[in-house]
């Protein structure tokens, strides 16, 4: 089994119980998510099946929308609400207007410092692992887009965001940092992923929907791969040229730059990139 499946995470699990759910219910051990979700978290969750785990890099690049929850006033060792209460801010609320000055300074190219409570590693050492043992080491701001933030919903001290962000974002860690700058701290309360790439909720499908799916042998729930993509077709017309491009050659070709889905006598072979009239292949299939 090969392709895409864009899955409805429900809050409370992990990304990794996803797969390992996933594994159980498709009876297929080479399952890769394509960027991880917190259990507080729910929403678009790609996830790579058979030789498609080859594509996981290239969608954890994609952009991410997030709808999410705050509640001022107040900060949790895991910048959510649910660790523990850390520190209390000079103030609990404060004006929607001085709050949406406040979120305009966040669009564009900015360094954002990871949480403790992260998967990132450093000398081997995951940070969330080191979080639980009460110890925090410096980390390296990172550099991250965010293309937008809209307030959906404000009162004074509890609301919502919308923002579209790049690869790497932590939206947690936006949310102390709005925060702070506020003079009121503030707590992320709920996060939903409602879009990576192109993919949304509504092309989503739950854990239970796939499940009855797939007892049914309906499986339309998974992509195939060049159907995820949807680049434009190039078709290799030689059995030369076929061989030149699964071993990694360049093809001169009179297509214009861009991305493309290659076939040969009519079977999906791979993905490729055209750039300057030479097309080669980027994954293979």
């Amino acid at each position: 089994m090969d392709g895409i499946i864009v899955v409805n995470k429900p809050k409370g699990i992990t990304s990794f119980d996803v797969i390992r759910k996933l594994r159980k219910i498709l009876k297929e051990k080479k399952i890769g998510h394509t960027g991880t979700l917190d259990p507080l978290a729910q929403g678009v969750l790609v996830v790579c099946v058979g030789k498609a785990t080859k594509l996981v890099q290239d969608i954890e690049a994609y952009e991410k929308r997030y709808v999410a929850g705050f509640e001022l006033g107040y900060r949790t060792d895991t910048y959510d609400s649910e660790g523990e209460i850390i520190q209390k801010g000079i103030k609990d609320s404060i004006d929607e207007d001085s709050f949406r000055e406040i979120l305009k300074k966040y669009v564009g190219d900015i360094e954002q410092i990871p949480p403790m409570y992260s998967a990132i590693k450093v000398n081997g050492q995951k940070l969330y692992e080191l979080a639980r043992k009460g110890i925090e080491i410096e980390r390296k701001a990172r550099k991250i887009k965010i293309s937008d933030i809209e307030l959906l919903e404000f009162d004074g001290k509890k609301g919502k965001i919308l923002c579209d962000v790049s690869k790497g974002t932590y939206i947690r860690t936006l949310i102390d940092d709005i925060g702070n700058d506020s003079e009121t701290l503030a707590t992320m309360i709920s996060l939903v992923r409602e879009k990576v790439g192109n993919c949304t909720l509504q092309d989503s499908y739950t854990l239970e929907e796939i499940e009855e799916k797939y007892q049914n042998k309906d499986m339309d729930f998974i992509l195939e791969v060049e159907k995820f993509f949807n680049f434009e077709k190039f078709d290799i017309d030689t059995e030369k040229n076929f061989t030149l491009f699964k071993n990694g050659n360049t093809l001169v070709v009179n297509k214009k730059d861009g991305f493309y889905s290659i076939y040969y006598e009519n079977q999906f072979i791979g993905l490729g990139k055209v750039e300057k009239n030479r097309l080669k292949g980027y994954k293979y299939f």
